[in-house]
């Protein structure tokens, strides 16, 4: 049974056995004997060509970005608590992990909702290599944000300059700063390839304005800052269009402006508080299969902003029929056909704000001004 083993150690033997032979030819032919310090042709170092005294003053301040924004961006690894079938032991397990920057000196870290999504434990991993429990202060699934909290010295907290995304313009240079698989602090760039652009959130909700980039972006580099070429962040780095999962050279970011709303509402209370006309409605497949064209609405909340203004729910008649009421079909003479268009214009005011809303209310159009209400 040991036979064919044999064969193949003798089989490596005499192999070794050829390569020693030739070198001894080689080394005969060259006239040197074997194992001296024979320098071929190819046998010294290259001469080193000398560099310019100076980078470029493009690279000089792209290094002096990513040297100052390191400090800000942190690790994020996500565990979550298993129980083993056979021992009923508790033990943890690696869950994900992603990218985070600093928000301020408090020990707030922004990063994407997905990133500690279903999360026991948190740990987030500073640019000085100290690690720091987390706790979550708040999350907005519907924009993919997330606010975590960690107790750190002030002197390690480094918040980023938070820029602005309404002005920025097709082509201009970004960074991308986060840890791709893993992998500590890796700086990538590139241009805003596009703006404007609409993507899905885990909720299924539509993300407005969000900013394209052909920065390179993977795994691991969820919830890590976009930075412009002054170093001032413009976007949470959040999704990518990839076959395979990897880069490809379409990324996504949540625009700053929408990040700088809805960050201090996370803080302070915990979730989104978002305005509302204070109404529940019939879904839109039902809405669909009534042939209405607009939003049905089914319950007005009694002494809200709709109940206040004379909005009409639909109701059961006493024979258990039901009856429309009013069908919303514009709010600030934009069209709304689906619930998901309602929450892009609300997204676009904030409580307190007023709005005009059109119904119809037996088949006639009127336009009806009220005051939006937090909602949650």
């Amino acid at each position: 049974m040991n036979w064919p083993r044999v064969l193949l150690i003798g089989a490596a033997t005499a192999t070794v056995a050829c390569v020693l032979t030739a070198a001894v030819v080689s080394a005969v032919e060259w006239g040197k004997p074997l194992g001296g310090n024979y320098e071929g042709p190819e046998g010294k170092p290259r001469t080193v060509t000398p560099s310019p005294a100076e980078l470029g003053a493009d690279e000089r301040a792209t290094m002096a970005v990513f040297e100052k924004a390191t400090k800000s961006v942190v690790f994020i690894a996500n565990t979550a608590i298993q129980r083993d079938l056979w021992s009923f032991d508790l033990f943890e397990v690696p869950k994900g992990s992603g990218s985070g920057f600093v928000w301020n000196k408090q020990g707030h870290i922004v990063t994407n909702f997905h990133v500690v999504y279903g999360a026991d434990s948190i740990t987030v991993t500073m640019a000085d290599r100290t690690e720091h429990k987390a706790t979550v202060v708040g999350a907005d699934p519907d924009h993919d944000l997330a606010v975590l909290q960690i107790q750190a010295p002030e002197t390690v907290l480094e918040p980023l300059a938070v820029g602005a995304s309404h002005d920025l313009r097709v082509g201009q240079k970004v960074l991308a700063i986060g840890n791709p698989f893993g992998l500590d602090h890796t700086l990538t760039t590139g241009v805003v390839s596009a703006l404007g652009r609409t993507i899905k959130s885990m909720s299924n909700r539509t993300i407005e304005g969000v900013v394209q980039t052909d920065a390179a972006i993977n795994p691991g580099n969820s919830g890590g800052p976009l930075l412009d070429s002054s170093g001032r962040l413009i976007g949470v780095n959040t999704q990518i269009v990839s076959p395979s999962g990897a880069y490809a050279g379409i990324g996504f970011a949540v625009p700053v402006d929408t990040v700088n709303r809805i960050v201090p509402e996370l803080i302070k209370h915990g979730k989104l508080i978002r305005p509302g006309l204070g109404i529940s409605l019939v879904p839109d497949s039902i809405a669909k299969r009534w042939g209405i064209k607009g939003l049905i609405i089914g319950k007005v909340s009694r002494g809200g902003s709709a109940d206040r203004a004379g909005l009409r729910g639909a109701r059961e008649t006493s024979t258990g029929r039901i009856e429309l009421g009013d069908i919303l079909v514009a709010v600030d003479g934009k069209p709304v056909g689906t619930i998901d268009d309602l929450m892009d214009i609300m997204e676009r005011h904030k409580v307190g704000d007023r709005a005009t809303v059109d119904v119809l209310r037996n088949n006639k159009r009127q336009s009806i001004e009220l005051i939006l209400q937090a909602v949650n």
